[in-house]
């Protein structure tokens, strides 16, 4: 396979102006997070069909013809499980890819099944085995080896038709805008970070908007430092805190495994934090953490998901795509607080497809 390597903003210019015309383009980004909170943007390749290219974003001193392919309607940019290379777009140049089109979200909305890999759909549209051997390769680099720049061609060649085939199996089924509208609603990042506390419903509510408090300010510190989120303070020492409750910058040494170089550092500022968010009080219905939802709530979570899963079948698409467990969930608190906002996911094509349907369901089965 042959590519070309693009390795200054002039040669980028040009090769942008002179694709223009294409209505699709394969996207793909290659970059390394290990000692970093922001990914490190390390390659960027493009396909408009005929002949992949590979960008050095190393190489560039001016982005700004980047930004303007990336958000230029007139392109559909086709992206494989886009979540990550949002992250990347969204750090390194501000913006993020549009229209956009998934087409791992694509293939589950055409049939293929949830969450299947690039080469997995690959070898399902051209009978090819993608080998796997630079997935952990240092692709900040330089030179790229033969096999590093073989490998990243291969991943924009080949997404190039089969993301036309994709776009012609939505629209034989009326679901394109379907696709196109799930990938407007996408955005970098995925849980908020206290998500990970699970057990955070069985903390007073003094210690959940310590948690709180102490998750967001990790976060901060790890956005402002690049640096992971457990460099700053692992989830044990959040949760330490937490429990602990210190008021005083001695309380906070004293907890167990806490960095004292950031109690010198940053103990100040975390503690005023602390007793700010302590001394406001709050509202005492607020939680963190939902608790889990009560054994007959579970139930009706069951009975939903077999009704989902009636729905989906009809649609020929896997239920998990058409709603996760958790948002069943959501439409069980729904019933007991009605003020409860509702998932940005509910709008669009699902709110009469799915929604809907399932809201009518729960209402006929607590009336009857």
């Amino acid at each position: 396979m042959s590519w070309t390597l693009i390795e200054s903003s002039e040669a980028l210019i040009s090769l942008l102006s002179d694709n223009r015309h294409h209505s699709m383009v394969a996207v793909d980004t290659e970059f390394r997070r290990r000692d970093t909170f922001f990914p490190q943007v390390a390659l960027l390749q493009v396909c408009w069909g005929d002949e992949p290219y590979l960008v050095d974003p190393l190489r560039l001193d001016d982005v700004s013809a980047l930004r303007e392919f990336l958000t230029d309607p007139s392109q559909t940019k086709l992206i494989h499980s886009a979540s990550e290379d949002l992250e990347v777009f969204s750090h390194w140049l501000g913006v993020l890819p549009t229209p956009l089109f998934d087409t791992q979200r694509a293939a589950a909305l055409v049939g293929l099944g949830a969450g299947q890999s690039y080469r997995a759909l690959v070898a399902h549209f051209f009978d090819i085995d993608l080998p796997k051997d630079e997935t952990q390769s240092d692709w900040l680099q330089r030179p790229l080896s033969d096999a590093q720049a073989q490998y990243a061609a291969q991943d924009v060649s080949y997404l190039h038709p089969m993301g036309a085939q994709l776009q012609n199996r939505a629209t034989a089924l009326n679901r394109l805008d379907w696709i196109l509208e799930e990938g407007a609603r996408l955005r970098p990042g995925g849980k908020p970070p206290i998500a990970k506390f699970k057990t955070a419903y069985r903390l007073p509510p003094e210690q959940q908007r310590v948690l709180a408090e102490v998750v967001e300010w990790r976060e901060g510190e790890a956005r402002h430092r690049d640096r992971p989120r457990s460099w700053i303070l692992s989830d044990k020492v959040v949760m330490g805190v937490a429990r602990t409750v210190p008021r005083s910058v001695r309380a906070l040494a004293a907890i167990e495994d806490m960095p004292q170089g950031l109690v010198r550092r940053a103990g100040d500022e975390l503690v005023a934090r602390i007793v700010s968010v302590l001394d406001a009080g709050s509202d005492p219905s607020s939680v963190v953490i939902p608790k889990p939802l009560a054994s007959e709530q579970r139930r009706s979570v069951s009975m939903l998901a077999e009704y989902l899963k009636h729905i989906a079948d009809t649609m020929g698409i896997p239920a998990e795509v058409l709603m996760p467990k958790a948002d069943l969930e959501h439409l069980i608190r729904e019933q007991i607080n009605p003020s409860l906002p509702a998932p940005d996911s509910w709008s669009g094509w699902r709110a009469d497809t799915v929604v809907e349907p399932l809201r009518q369901w729960l209402k006929e089965d607590m009336a009857s």
